[in-house]
């Protein structure tokens, strides 16, 4: 048994099925184009899904280069100290990319003070500031953790000339 709200008369734990207060969907006009008529805007309530995907869709840089595993890249990171904010360089090797759209990650290695250092950056984030690639790499493998064993020279990537 549930108990019953003595205000509005609705029982505890249960979903409402009244009105959806105006924060929750928005109404907007939507681009319709059927086959062989122009587009004519209509108003309409947008799902929460396509909300999704608007908002996803406005947060995608369009500046960013193309990049692939074993580039060296130079990514701009922005970090705040206090009040003031400043942009530091990290450069690496991109040894693995993941996800796609908003999500998009890659993973860049260094070797710092003789230590390896690994860090992924959501490509998308305010917090990356830039991307560039400094040169290409030649590799045959879609993730190059095998870099983490090696020590030296051998580290190395042969660079890529044709893209």
């Amino acid at each position: 048994m549930a108990a019953e709200d003595t205000q509005t008369g609705e029982l505890a734990g249960e979903v409402s099925t009244g009105e959806v207060s105006t924060g929750e969907i928005q109404d907007v006009a939507v681009q319709d184009k059927p086959a062989g008529e122009t587009a004519k805007p209509r108003v309409g309530r947008l799902s929460a899904q396509e909300m999704i995907r608007a908002f996803e869709a406005e947060q995608l840089k369009s500046e960013l280069p193309d990049i692939y595993v074993g580039d060296t890249v130079k990514v701009g990171v922005r970090i705040r100290e206090g009040s003031k904010e400043r942009v530091q360089p990290y450069e690496g090797v991109v040894i693995a990319k993941r996800h796609g759209g908003l999500n998009a990650t890659i993973t860049v290695r260094r070797i710092f003070q003789g230590v390896g250092v690994e860090r992924i950056f959501m490509l998308h984030s305010p917090q990356v500031a830039s991307v560039k690639v400094e040169r290409r790499g030649k590799v045959r493998r879609a993730k190059l953790f095998y870099l983490r064993d090696r020590v030296g020279k051998a580290t190395r990537v042969k660079q890529r000339f044709d893209r």
